[in-house]
């Protein structure tokens, strides 16, 4: 029997217990729900995995980091697209849908910028 990647499994499963608490948590306050919901639990999650597979620990975390940065800025956009959206009476998928596609011109951006400046 091979042995089981547990570096490689427990980020997704604790990704989805958080999923799980987010769902129940919106019961009881709306607002923990949300703070749950933007708490940066992915971020040490891909910095586990990437520590996990790197010989150069170090230089990888900084690197990831460093890309984490620069790519919050479309996940802001993304955000304030919904927040705008939904206060004018969109419903979920147009919102999903404009909001990716923001988040999605905010990448490309990025990643012009780090053509264009060696970033």
């Amino acid at each position: 029997m091979n042995n089981i990647a547990w570096n490689e499994i427990l980020p997704v499963i604790v990704s989805i217990l958080i999923i799980i608490a987010i769902a129940i948590l919106r019961r009881f306050s709306e607002t923990f729900a949300a703070i749950v919901a933007v708490m940066p639990i992915n971020i040490p999650l891909g910095m586990w995995i990437i520590y996990a597979a790197e010989a150069d620990k170090t230089s990888a975390l900084a690197n990831f980091s460093e890309a984490l940065l620069l790519n919050f800025f479309p996940t802001v956009l993304f955000m304030l697209v919904a927040w705008q959206m939904s206060r004018a009476g969109y419903q979920l998928v147009p919102i999903i849908l404009a909001g990716y596609g923001v988040w999605a011109v905010g990448i490309m951006g990025v990643f012009w910028l780090r053509s264009q400046f060696g970033l």
